[in-house]
C-alpha cells in the first residue's frame, strides 16, 4: 500500500476517538445539523494529503459533508447561516480548533519529504 494511502486512511481507532469527541446530540451525529451522521470527513481532504488523525477528522451527516467538499445542499444551512462553502469550512475549522487551539492545516497535512 502506498505510504500516503495509509497516512490519509481513517483507523478505526480514531474513528471511535472522533465519535467520542463528537457526541455532543449525541452518538454518531452530525457537528453541524444533528442529524444521523459517521467520523468519517476529513477536514482536509485525503486528495490533498489529509492525514486520518483525530485532528482532521469530524463527524458529519451525508448532505453536510457534501456542503464541506462540493458546496452542495447548502440551502439546509441557510438558517444555520451557513450559506456559502466557505462558511461551511469556517464553521468545521472553529469547531476543531475548540478542540486544538493549534490546529493549522499544515499539521494535519501528509508531506511525502518529511518522512
Amino acid at each position: 500500500m502506498h505510504r500516503m494511502t495509509k497516512m490519509t486512511a481513517i483507523p478505526a481507532k480514531v474513528k471511535a476517538i472522533v465519535a467520542q469527541r463528537d457526541c455532543a446530540h449525541g452518538p454518531a451525529t452530525c457537528i453541524i445539523c444533528g442529524a444521523p451522521g459517521g467520523p468519517h470527513c476529513h477536514i482536509i481532504r485525503r486528495s490533498q494529503g489529509g492525514m486520518g488523525v483525530e485532528q482532521n477528522i469530524v463527524t458529519l451527516c451525508g448532505p453536510c459533508h457534501y456542503a464541506l467538499d462540493e458546496g452542495l445542499f447548502l440551502d439546509r444551512l441557510r438558517p444555520l447561516g451557513l450559506d456559502t462553502q466557505k462558511k461551511v469550512r469556517e464553521y468545521v475549522i472553529d469547531y476543531i480548533k475548540g478542540f486544538y487551539p493549534d490546529w493549522t492545516p499544515e499539521s494535519v497535512t501528509y508531506h511525502k519529504w518529511e518522512d
